[in-house]
């Protein structure tokens, strides 16, 4: 065993743990750490301009490469600003790892400079977290954390280590193995329960599975697509679930939910079995619990036991990884056609086209995302923040594999977009990743242009620009009588800005300009914004009010499609 300072200890098993890329802000207790990083280049920093971004990039790096993402920041304001970024990770099961530097252990809970209770602070929306007291400590730590972060159900974690345990020197122990009591995830599901699925399954004449953002990250499209094609039964995503199956399968009927497609809530609403893969039936997917589809019989497949029971009364739980539950069940149910389900819900579909674009002279955001989808063949990487644009990406630009749309869901936070993609971009380097940003969130986190141009990378952002908090603007439209309060926004000048980071930009104010821009975007080979004038009062259709039920699903109003 080498001695080694606690700052040698937390890179070095960092590195072992397979990490490459920290992003990172320095401050004054973790300069120790920051002293010793030169001597791990095997390990990346990139400098943030706020933390809030470096806990964002660490998401979107998880969320594009799979891995787990690290983000770093000192005390006081340096932690309690990741808190946002590690909420967001926590309410989607994104693996983040977030490091924190705290005061002397002589100064803790005495009300220090820059002094906060980093753990107490992120108790409730981290899997765990440590306050690490002794240097020896550190190893064990490292490694604990990051096996809780990447197993079971992904999700952040917290290491906050004082200056004075950066400092002082122990023997660096390496746990090759971990064992944490209390800690067993459950991954292969009980053989009782997948018959007793399976059975329901071969018994159901309107089955319906909606995959969610478990099938994503337990790598399990393949499976899933398997068990579909088997028992002939149409898929759903949740929004977070998008790219689990891909869309332009026959079986594909898009994503349900507040602003998903019609034909799915119907889907939803009237079957008479429910198969939920990796989802927690949430209220944003599923309108108001007590009148989603009264009768239907649930199977719930799900690696966290917590969220399965915890909305709906559950007919089949099965705890465990799609990944390995999903081929065992695909084992014990019969070959099957449902053709006349099948027929319906493409009745239904063809009767409520939600992604018909109309025809129309103005800029519609609907159009530029599909002209997007048209001239990148659906091979980008999305990235979006949270409001219009983020459903409008949803919506008209059509996924081919996991890890394709990058979002905020659980805890929608704008802001997202720029850091996430950023990330994004950094776990994939050779990607085209796409920024699809909101004018509002753009502004939250719109420094962070500097580590575009710091990190050379090649981004394309795209500012859907109506001038206005969108969604906003939308409920006050529809639910609080066109009362529009605190909406309507005085915008910078985004190309100006862009322009003053060093980044090419271009603004497209008309519809005949959004191919031709998208073009020469994707020949630039470094970053560049392009600024979309879109129309301002467009609203996001099909809806369900918040508190509606899925069978209460409104489309747009004749009025608006006259428009």
């Amino acid at each position: 065993m080498a001695r080694m300072t606690g700052a040698q200890m937390v890179l070095e098993g960092l590195q072992r743990e397979g990490v490459e890329v920290i992003f990172g802000y320095p401050g004054g207790v973790v300069l120790p750490l920051y002293d010793t990083l030169p001597q791990y280049p095997g390990i990346r920093h990139i400098l943030v301009r706020h933390e809030q971004g470096a806990a964002h990039m660490a998401d979107g790096y998880a969320r594009a490469s799979g891995r787990m993402g690290v983000c770093l920041g000192t005390s006081g304001p340096g932690a309690t600003n990741l808190v946002t970024g590690i909420c967001t990770a926590w309410m989607d099961s994104v693996p983040v790892f977030a490091l924190t530097g705290n005061v002397s252990r002589t100064l803790l809970g005495k009300d220090g400079f820059q002094e906060a209770d980093i753990t107490g602070i992120t108790h409730s929306i981290t899997k765990h977290n440590y306050l690490v007291m002794r240097p020896e400590e550190i190893p064990l730590t490292i490694r604990e954390a990051a096996h809780i972060c990447r197993t079971g159900r992904p999700g952040p974690v917290l290491v906050d280590i004082p200056k004075d345990v950066f400092q002082e020197s122990a023997e660096f122990d390496w746990p090759e193995q971990v064992h944490l009591r209390g800690y067993r995830p459950t991954y292969e599901g009980h053989a009782g329960m997948i018959r007793r699925a399976a059975e329901l399954i071969d018994q159901a004449r309107r089955p319906i599975i909606i995959a969610g953002h478990g099938v994503i990250w337990s790598d399990a499209q393949d499976e899933l697509v398997a068990l579909a094609e088997k028992a002939e039964i149409p898929v759903i995503t949740t929004f977070l679930g998008i790219g689990a199956f891909p869309e332009a399968h026959r079986l594909s009927y898009g994503w349900l939910g507040m602003h998903g497609m019609f034909y799915a809530n119907m889907a939803a609403d009237n079957a008479d079995l429910v198969i939920g893969v990796g989802m927690r039936f949430d209220d944003r997917a599923m309108g108001r619990f007590k009148d989603f589809n009264p009768g239907v019989k649930i199977i719930h497949i799900d690696i966290d036991p917590a969220e399965i029971g915890k909305n709906f009364p559950t007919a089949v739980p099965i705890v465990g990884s799609a990944k390995n539950v999903l081929p065992r069940l695909t084992e014990h149910v019969r070959e099957a056609k449902h053709t006349e389900w099948l027929q319906w819900i493409d009745q239904v579909r063809e009767e409520h086209p939600s992604l018909h674009i109309r025809e129309s002279r103005r800029m519609l955001p609907q159009y530029v995302v599909r002209t997007l989808y048209e001239e990148t063949e659906g091979n980008a990487t999305i990235v979006t923040g949270v409001g219009q644009h983020q459903m409008w990406a949803g919506q008209h630009y059509f996924y081919k594999r996991p890890r394709q749309l990058i979002s905020s869901g659980g805890l929608g936070t704008m802001g997202f977009e720029l850091p996430g993609a950023i990330g994004a971009q950094v776990a994939l380097p050779d990607a085209e990743v796409w920024a699809i940003c909101g004018d509002g969130g753009f502004q939250m986190t719109m420094q962070e242009l500097a580590v575009v141009v710091d990190e050379n990378l090649p981004l394309k952002i795209a500012i859907f620009n109506n001038g206005y908090l969108g969604m906003v603007r939308q409920w006050q439209q529809l639910f609080y009588d066109r009362n529009f309060v605190s909406v309507a926004m005085t915008q910078p000048d985004f190309c100006k800005i862009a322009d003053a980071y060093g980044i090419r930009s271009l603004r497209v104010e008309t519809k005949a300009e959004v191919a031709p821009a998208i073009r020469e975007a994707r020949a630039h080979k470094g970053p560049i914004l392009i600024d979309f004038m879109i129309d301002q009062e467009e609203n996001v259709w099909p809806m369900v009010p918040a508190g509606a039920a899925l069978s209460e699903t409104i489309e747009a109003p004749a009025e608006e499609l006259a428009r």
